[in-house]
């Protein structure tokens, strides 16, 4: 069983940046990041393979998140930066027992709690 815990989440201005952590107890794979906002379903954010060579974006967020992560510590990252009102949501981290990585919540098998963040205009 994995455990995943999330930090970094923080209430920040728009046009700022915050760098959100993952720390996972275990052996991951893939894994990603996802969020939730008020009122709407849980979605994709972005999402990295166990090497790091591959990653992917969502749209809304191309060019102003970057996922990485450090095996050694068993973490993963995400910066973002430029942030916008509309990016504020819970984020969660997500990881799975596969190679490779994923779109969708149920091709990923252990999940965090979340962190709040939340983008002032």
């Amino acid at each position: 069983q994995v455990q995943l815990v999330e930090s970094g989440g923080e209430l920040v201005q728009a046009g700022g940046s915050l760098r959100l952590s993952c720390a996972a107890s275990g052996r991951t794979l893939g894994m990603g990041w996802f969020r939730q906002a008020p009122g709407k379903i849980r979605e994709f954010v972005a999402a990295i393979t166990r090497s790091g060579g591959s990653t992917d974006y969502a749209d809304s967020v191309k060019g102003r998140f970057t996922i990485s992560r450090d095996n050694a510590k068993s973490t993963v990252y995400l910066q973002m930066n430029s942030l916008k009102p509309e990016d504020t949501a819970v984020y969660y981290c997500a990881a799975r027992r596969n190679l490779g990585f994923g779109r969708r919540e149920y091709e990923y098998d252990y999940w965090g709690q979340g962190t709040q963040v939340t983008v002032s205009s």
